[in-house]
């Protein structure tokens, strides 16, 4: 049974992506108080933040945009912000009835 649980551990440990914020960078905050029952279409993620300081053990220093308090927390708990989507580089066609 050993055998069988180093082997999925393996298998699982591969699997895992590695994290790598930069100083500066903007990050989404995992919101864990937040429970299923409070609404399922209630976004989980709270930001976005900048990261300030980068530590050795995995823990990052972000910074919020809003507050501007400064905390640490696990990289775990953040995912990289990324823009929405710009509507002033959308091209508008207009169709045309087809002539019978």
């Amino acid at each position: 049974m050993e055998i069988e649980d180093k082997e999925y551990k393996v298998f699982h440990d591969a699997r895992i992506s590695k994290k790598n914020f930069t100083v500066g960078q903007k990050v989404l905050l995992h919101h864990s108080k937040l429970k299923f029952f409070l609404g399922k279409l209630r976004s989980r993620w709270l930001g976005p933040h900048v990261i300030t300081k980068n530590f050795a053990n995995g823990a990052v220093e972000i910074q919020s945009l809003k507050t501007n308090n400064t905390f640490k927390v696990n990289d775990h708990q953040l995912k990289e912000y990324r823009k929405g989507f710009q509507t002033e580089h959308v091209e508008i066609m207009d169709l045309e009835d087809p002539i019978l």
